[in-house]
Order: C-alpha cells, then structure tokens, then sequence
C-alpha cells in the first residue's frame, strides 16, 4: 500500500480518536473506546476489523495463543487501544510484536486516559518486509 494511503488512514483514525476522546474525556474502559472508535470508522467509511484474532507461527504451526488485535483499519492500520495512567515500554513491545506477527507495516498506539489526546498517540513503523 502506498504511503500516502497509510497516512490518510492513519490521519483518519487520529481524528476519529480525537472525536471520541473530545465526546467521552478519560477515565473509561479500553472496550468503550474500542467500540466507539470502531463505530467513528465505519461512520467514515473505513472497513474495520475489531479484536481480529492474531495467531503465532511456530515451526510452521499456527497457534492461537490468544492474541487480539484491537482494531484493524483498511487491513493496513494496526490500532492498540489504551486507558492507563501512562504508556509504559511493554504496551509499546506489545504493539511492535503484533507489527512483526502480523506483517503489517503501520501500528497506532493510542492512550485514551489522557487529558490531551494527541500526548497518548504513537506511531510505529514495522520494518519487516510486507506481507
């Protein structure tokens, strides 16, 4: 997928982030900005996929080992949603190991538990060849 296309998507979800932040403020659980993002998506057009079930291959096994992706936007955008006090290093490892078992290249990591949304949101690069 081009990068501009990835950067639509991606400009697209930060603003329907910020639209459901804006709405609800902090405080909430993870699943209700899930399903509100989710449904802003949808609003504009975007296909989604929620909590998109993420298998680990090992010795050419598949092997559900219960990993969910929050969202999946346009089957390029990997989203992480988040209601903490404040990202940590794991939540970051946690999105960078979704980017690399999935072989997506784009990765959102958003913290809705904040007061300003924009300091909750990363980006992430997966630097893996496209699936």
């Amino acid at each position: 997928m081009a990068d501009r296309a990835v950067d639509d998507i991606t400009e697209a979800i930060i603003g329907a982030a910020i639209q459901v932040h804006r709405s609800l403020g902090p405080g909430l659980l993870e699943s209700a900005y899930e399903a509100c993002l989710e449904y802003e998506l949808i609003q504009k057009g975007l296909r989604v996929e929620r909590q998109k079930p993420l298998p680990v291959v090992y010795r050419d096994v598949r092997l559900d080992c219960g990993y969910r992706i929050d969202l999946l936007v346009e089957d390029a955008v990997v989203v992480e949603i988040k209601a903490v006090d404040h990202l940590l290093p794991i939540h970051e490892a946690q999105l960078l190991s979704y980017l690399k078992l999935s072989g997506y290249q784009i990765g959102l990591l958003i913290n809705f538990n904040t007061r300003m949304l924009k300091q909750g949101i990363r980006r992430f690069a997966n630097n893996l060849p496209e699936r």
